[in-house]
């Protein structure tokens, strides 16, 4: 594997989540720990937080869709500010950014902003989805990579990589060591949505997934010790 200069990592709302409602402080602090840990030994690093720890949509409410969209962008507001506070405490500098004015809470993005905060050792997250419906954060976490020039996708998952079907079903499904981003748009591979996988195609911008509960994984997902499923351009 190549040195990774620059990353974005994705992490899922629901991996913040505590059983029963509220946020896992401890997992939030283990995330934290290993982003300090490639922090410092230089590397860029951008994050994209999910929303669905707080909101999933429109499911069993009668609400508009880009209503409904609204509310996960404001969701996944909440979540990098509230992570970015753990962050700061372990000893890094942050930044939040939107796509949108969001009062003094965060910063407007500007690929040459993001690049200037990068020189200064900011960790920065990228919040409040493309500011559009209908896209998801897996789209916002390819945009964002695209226009920062991110060496790679880091995605961090409740399961260590890919598969050729459901390991929760089925005891013999394959895992995939490494796959093309050609092959996941042409088997529709459930790995981002299939919009975010069409533009990581056109762009060229490989992926890492993997578990986020293995020790360590996030050091892991940069060296040669990486133990998920690689998405090859």
């Amino acid at each position: 594997m190549k040195e990774l200069k620059r990353i974005m990592l994705k992490l899922s709302g629901e991996a913040l989540a505590k059983v029963g409602g509220g946020y896992n402080e401890e997992e939030i602090r283990s995330i934290a720990s290993q982003v300090k840990v490639l922090h410092d030994q230089g590397t860029d690093i951008a994050i994209v937080i999910g929303g669905g720890n707080i909101w999933r949509g429109r499911t069993g409410v009668e609400i508009d869709r880009p209503k409904s969209d609204s509310i996960g962008m404001l969701a996944t507001i909440m979540n990098c500010i509230y992570v970015s506070e753990f962050f700061r405490y372990a000893g890094m500098k942050t930044c939040v950014m939107t796509p949108f004015t969001c009062s003094t809470f965060t910063e407007v993005f500007s690929k040459d902003k993001a690049n200037e905060y990068f020189e200064q050792g900011k960790v920065l997250f990228f919040a409040g989805g493309t500011g559009h419906p209908y896209f998801s954060t897996d789209m916002a976490m390819v945009l964002r990579a695209i226009e920062i020039n991110a060496d790679c996708i880091l995605a961090a998952k409740s399961i260590d990589g890919v598969y050729d079907s459901d390991p929760a079903t089925n005891p013999n499904a394959k895992k995939f060591d490494t796959l093309s981003i050609d092959e996941v748009v042409e088997k529709k591979l459930q790995v981002i949505d299939l919009a975010a996988s069409i533009l990581c195609m056109e762009n060229r911008m490989p992926m890492r997934l993997f578990s986020l509960y293995e020790e360590n994984s996030i050091i892991k997902s940069v060296g040669d010790d990486f133990n998920g499923t690689e998405i090859t351009v």
